[in-house]
């Protein structure tokens, strides 16, 4: 028994784990999404400043250009973050699952030797009725 608990223990670290790595990466999605639209807006007020919105004409603001270059390198690493996200989901999702049939198990084991120690006691009753009985039967 003892081994079960200290599975069931081992389990909801592994879920733990996993729920943290998860929040993790959401977290760095949205940091990365933050700095995105920081740099849509910088890019903006300098095509503004500019008079300048196409970016293959010759006057186009080389930081505007430099924004461009950074804010597509952010979205691809959180398009990469983003497959990671479902895989880290996935794995949350097994040990879940994982942890749910131990701790039904040990539920099951439970519930086994609560019956086993109710029946133990009914028959050690039944075992003091029959020898009240007797004992009246006798006097």
């Amino acid at each position: 028994m003892k081994s079960r608990e200290t599975l069931i223990r081992l389990k909801k670290f592994q879920v733990d784990e996993k729920r943290r790595r998860v929040a993790q990466i959401e977290g760095m999605i949205a940091d990365f999404q933050r700095m995105i639209n920081e740099l849509d807006r910088e890019i903006q007020t300098e095509q503004e400043r500019a008079g300048i919105s196409d970016p293959s004409h010759f006057a186009y603001p080389t930081y505007a250009k430099a924004a461009i270059q950074r804010r597509e390198n952010l979205q691809r690493s959180a398009d990469e973050l983003k497959s990671q996200l479902e895989d880290a989901k996935n794995h949350l999702a097994e040990a879940f699952e994982e942890l749910k049939k131990v701790e039904l198990l040990d539920e099951r084991d439970q519930a086994r030797e609560r019956a086993e120690e109710s029946a133990r006691e009914q028959a050690e009753m039944d075992n003091i009725g029959l020898m009240r009985s007797r004992m009246t039967a006798l006097a």
